[in-house]
């Protein structure tokens, strides 16, 4: 069974607003990488309910961050907050599920609490339920609810997500096939930097899926996403140098040099 591939929710530093001067003490030792402080600060005002505090230890915990890795004692602080309603929380504990960390291997309760989260909004909660939901290795494979989450991830910015989405519209999985729709999410990943979908994007002018077939585009884009470690990007650009004129070519070059200027976008 594979291991869900994600990122710890991280919000320390979002917790300035509003908190007790020892909850900010204890952000402002973390911060510096004083966990004993932080450890100090936080235990008592987690042991008294400070939902923040509570997820902050699990955190610690979780990570092996100035206490000894201890993935159950992550779980009970996680829990602690997550049944507050705090989706980072909920969000974690559901990955310590996922992956049988300090709890036995759970996906459903797994799912659950990931779902929690999503519901609240939670961009990370919300891809991890579109791989869950795509992949079917623990619950049904189910398209069109992976595309849902997918596609609220991929709105808030979440580049997986956009990806995702992006190839879901393509090949007609779980939404209707709209290469329109599948450009314009291809698009905003390329723009973050993806070298999968500026790989992609080099297709859909290479093949007009989408857009009107431009091979000087096509070309820019396959250039980015090689220069960019997309080993796939090669054969393409073996294709379309066979195919272009040189002054094509020295376009394209020279799209591609200006696009990276840009940071991808408006290209």
């Amino acid at each position: 069974m594979k291991r869900l591939i994600i990122t710890l929710c991280l919000a320390l530093g979002s917790f300035v607003v509003g908190c007790s001067d020892d909850f900010q003490r204890g952000v402002e030792a973390y911060n510096k990488g004083d966990y004993a402080t932080a450890l100090k600060e936080w235990t008592p005002l987690a042991n008294l309910g400070n939902v923040k505090a509570q997820y902050n230890l699990g955190l610690m915990y979780d990570m092996g961050k100035g206490v000894l890795q201890d993935y159950k004692e992550a779980v009970r602080w996680y829990q602690l907050a997550a049944e507050q309603g705090y989706s980072s929380a909920q969000h974690n504990l559901g990955l310590l599920y996922f992956n049988g960390q300090g709890v036995p291997q759970d996906h459903q309760i797994a799912v659950e609490w990931i779902t929690l989260s999503a519901d609240q909004g939670k961009a990370e909660s919300q891809k991890n339920l579109g791989i869950i939901y795509r992949d079917g290795e623990v619950i049904p494979q189910d398209y069109q609810t992976a595309a849902k989450w997918f596609e609220l991830a991929a709105t808030q910015g979440n580049i997986t997500s956009q990806v995702n989405i992006g190839f879901f519209y393509y090949n007609g999985l779980g939404v209707p096939q709209d290469y329109q729709e599948a450009v314009k999410w291809m698009t905003l990943a390329s723009e973050q930097g993806s070298p999968q979908a500026q790989h992609n994007m080099a297709y859909f002018y290479f093949n007009g899926q989408g857009v009107k077939i431009d091979k000087v585009y096509a070309h820019m884009w396959a250039s980015i996403a090689s220069s960019n470690g997309f080993e796939n990007a090669k054969g393409l650009l073996e294709a379309l140098d066979k195919e272009m004129t040189p002054s094509q070519i020295e376009e394209a070059e020279k799209l591609a040099r200006e696009c990276v200027k840009k940071n991808y976008n408006g290209c």
